[in-house]
């Protein structure tokens, strides 16, 4: 299930200034093969009609199950189609294979589906995510027999599209979007956190859970101190 909410704070939509047009993103300030200062990858601050983006991925484990993205530019394959900016942040579990799959095929179908409904909303959103997911299981089942631990092997999915004035956020998994804003008399910056996790240790995420399994006593079990669906993993989606 995809929690969206929506904030009214760009308009319009992010996109290059015409300095940064046909940049290479993933490689301006830090080469995206190799090690910069402990980062996998980065992207330095890059000017936009509304400000300024920039972007960091660190490697945590020795094999990387994490996937990061950005797409600027047309979200459909029409040309006069909507513009924006698309970042997807993928926390892989069990295995690279979930995320690196969620990167090739999400926004493609992000496209698809604003493509036939002309316009960006929460339903093109949830749509890629099930049509997503779908593949993806599709490909478990053709590849199971050969390659067993592929049938185990998750992710989360947050994603982020600013387009038409709007903030869109979707979350599947204990990833969190928080938004930084400066408050207006003070001028500090306040956190607002934009998006809920599914993560057992949350009180009304074992609720649900117990509420969707009422005949499974062990849908959530306290083990070394931490709540864990099954017993085996902290994400309930």
């Amino acid at each position: 299930m995809v929690t969206t909410a929506f904030r009214k704070i760009v308009y319009p939509c992010w996109r290059p200034s015409i300095e940064d047009e046909g940049q290479d993103w993933s490689s301006r300030g830090g080469d995206p093969n190799g090690w910069v200062d402990g980062l996998l990858w980065y992207k330095d601050i890059g000017h936009h009609l509304n400000g300024e983006f920039s972007m960091a991925v660190i490697q945590a484990n020795n094999v990387l199950e994490d996937q990061s993205q950005l797409e600027s530019g047309a979200l459909s394959s029409v040309e006069t189609g909507p513009q924006g900016t698309f970042v997807g942040v993928y926390d892989g579990h069990a295995g690279p294979d979930a995320a690196h799959f969620i990167s090739n095929h999400l926004f493609n179908n992000i496209k698809k589906f604003t493509t036939q409904k002309q316009e960006m909303s929460a339903e093109v959103i949830t749509k890629a995510y099930l049509e997503t997911e779908e593949e993806f299981l599709s490909l478990v089942r053709k590849q199971w027999l050969m390659k067993p631990q592929i049938a185990s092997v998750g992710s989360c999915v947050l994603v982020g599209i600013v387009c038409n004035g709007l903030l869109y956020i979707a979350n599947a998994g204990d990833s969190r979007a928080v938004l930084g804003r400066v408050e207006k008399h003070t001028k500090d910056v306040k956190a607002i956190q934009l998006s809920s996790e599914h993560n057992a240790n949350l009180k009304s995420v074992r609720d649900e859970l117990h509420l969707l399994h009422p005949d499974d006593p062990e849908i959530v079990v306290l083990k070394h101190t931490v709540w864990r669906v099954k017993g085996l993993i902290q994400v309930s989606r």
